[in-house]
């Protein structure tokens, strides 16, 4: 009896071990060059699309049935471009579906239903056209890598003891896990005009610890990576208003919501706080000023950031007298110190999360109002945003 205890105990022991899935970590991209028009690098299975601008992968991770916790993290070095610039990883999980890869790579064209205000292409979703769900919004900073070995003579501040050689941010992703898991397409976008521009790691790691699995649809992505799509300016015109299709009734229906504001000159919609108001089905859901006033804490990674002298007042103890004592000094302040609307360079983004509850099988309206700049001139000023919903 007890030896046919053991043997049952040991083929349980063995049917769960081969079924249990491992933590899985994929090396999607090593040193990749980012660029425009510039080096390419050594990986043949790297798609490079807009000269250099964007760079995808096919990739293939194993399923996991009882879900898994999910982690992205992207490392970043400037290979000479010395600017701050917007960057996106995305992914494309349904090929049969028309995307910004098909546009660019096969000569394909934007459908009229994924148009904003009928000029601003591939910003929703259409009948065959769905716009790239973002698996993380970042900042480049200025210089990092490139720049970083002191050679930028007298902008280092004296509390910084040396620049880093990158910049590294890695998010929680596991509400995206059935957009990457088995096949799907990952690709990277800086808004780079360099030909030296970047090189970046990313690797995406699986835990196999049980999550619960939800769906994802997006809804909106301003961002401009591909040819046909403008300087997203929309929301300085009109409200972004879509109607959103559900399949079947959903649980626990969450709105993720990226949002930041460019327009990098004085006055520019980088520097001014501009409310977002976000409602779904004629209710408010989300009323924010996405701003970020911490900056200054990211000066590290900034070699080439522009700095300015600032006259200033500043009360120290005086040696001889052993009394605060007042004087006038002139003080270094960074461009990267400044507060912006929801980024710093060198920061990433985090979506905003809100609870929609439960929703009924049908049409379901979303609003977007950002009452922003509008595109004039060399004056770019724009928003870009991306959101999605995930639901049981």
């Amino acid at each position: 009896m007890k030896s046919n205890i053991l043997i049952f105990t040991f083929l349980v022991f063995t049917i769960f071990s081969l079924n249990a899935q491992k933590p899985v970590n994929v090396k999607v991209f090593d040193k990749q060059p980012l660029n425009f028009g510039g080096e390419k690098g050594a990986d043949a299975q790297a798609v490079r699309l807009m000269d250099g601008r964007l760079v995808y992968k096919k990739v293939t991770v194993p399923t996991f049935a009882k879900g898994t916790d999910v982690n992205i993290k992207l490392t970043v070095r400037s290979s000479g471009d010395r600017w701050d610039k917007s960057g996106s990883v995305f992914v494309v999980s349904d090929p049969e579906k028309l995307s910004i890869l098909d546009i660019a790579e096969k000569d394909e064209k934007f459908p009229t239903d994924s148009y904003v205000d009928g000029k601003y292409a591939g910003l929703v979703q259409g009948k065959n056209y769905e716009p790239v769900v973002e698996l993380m919004r970042f900042m480049t900073p200025f210089g990092v890598g490139h720049y970083s070995d002191n050679k930028v003579k007298y902008r280092r501040p004296v509390y910084i003891p040396s620049w880093e050689k990158e910049v590294v941010w890695e998010h929680d992703i596991t509400a995206l896990e059935s957009l990457v898991t088995e096949t799907f397409y990952v690709g990277v976008w800086i808004d780079s005009w360099t030909a030296e521009g970047y090189d970046f790691d990313l690797e995406l790691k699986y835990s196999d610890r049980t999550q619960k699995k939800v769906s994802v649809l997006p809804v909106v992505n301003t961002i401009p990576y591909v040819g046909g799509q403008k300087i997203p300016d929309n929301f300085a015109h009109k409200d972004l208003e879509q109607t959103i299709q559900l399949k079947k009734n959903a649980k626990n229906v969450k709105l993720h919501y990226i949002t930041t504001g460019h327009g990098g000159h004085s006055g520019g919609d980088e520097f001014i706080k501009i409310k977002n108001s976000v409602f779904f089905n004629n209710t408010l859901v989300l009323d924010t000023i996405p701003w970020r006033d911490d900056c200054a804490s990211f000066r590290r990674f900034n070699p080439t950031s522009g700095v300015w002298i600032k006259k200033d007042s500043a009360s120290y103890i005086s040696s001889e007298t052993r009394k605060y004592e007042v004087k006038e000094i002139e003080e270094r302040i960074a461009s990267s110190d400044l507060s912006r609307s929801n980024w710093c360079p060198g920061s990433s983004v985090e979506p905003m999360v809100v609870d929609l509850g439960d929703l009924k099988a049908g049409a379901h309206t979303i609003k977007i109002k950002i009452p922003a700049t509008p595109v004039d001139g060399d004056k770019l000023n724009h928003w870009l945003v991306s959101a999605y919903l995930t639901y049981e």
